[in-house]
C-alpha cells in the first residue's frame, strides 16, 4: 500500500477594493501556491474576441461594445451600478464562464 499525496487545499480570497487580496495572493504564490485570478479571467472574457462578447452584445446591444470590440467597461459599470437587474444579467453571463475558466486553470 503506497502513500497517497496530501489533499489539495483550495483557498478563495474575496474582499473589496484595497482589502489586501493581491498582497495575500502574492504571499501564497511566494509559498508555492498556484494562483487562479478570476479578475484577470473576467477581463479577458470581455476583451475583443472574448467569450462573453457575443452574449453581452446580444443582451445589452452593440452600444456596449467599444470600437476595438471589447465591452465598454465604463458604460457597463454605470449601468450596473444604477440598476441591480443589469448587474444580475451581466453576472449571469460572466460567472459561468469565469467558473469554467477557473476550473480549467486550477491544477
Amino acid at each position: 500500500m503506497g502513500l497517497s499525496p496530501p489533499p489539495r487545499l483550495t483557498i478563495g480570497l474575496t474582499g473589496g477594493i484595497g482589502s489586501g487580496k493581491s498582497t495575500v495572493s502574492q504571499m501564497l504564490v511566494d509559498l508555492g501556491a498556484h494562483l487562479v485570478d478570476t479578475d484577470a479571467i473576467a477581463r479577458a472574457l470581455t476583451l475583443p474576441g472574448g467569450a462573453a462578447i457575443p452574449e453581452i452584445t446580444r443582451q445589452f446591444g452593440p452600444e456596449l461594445i467599444d470600437a476595438q470590440g471589447a465591452m465598454d467597461r465604463d458604460r457597463m459599470r454605470e449601468m450596473a451600478f444604477a440598476d441591480p437587474l443589469v448587474l444580475k444579467r451581466l453576472e449571469g453571463i460572466l460567472h459561468p464562464l469565469i467558473g469554467a475558466h477557473a476550473d480549467a486553470h486550477a491544477r
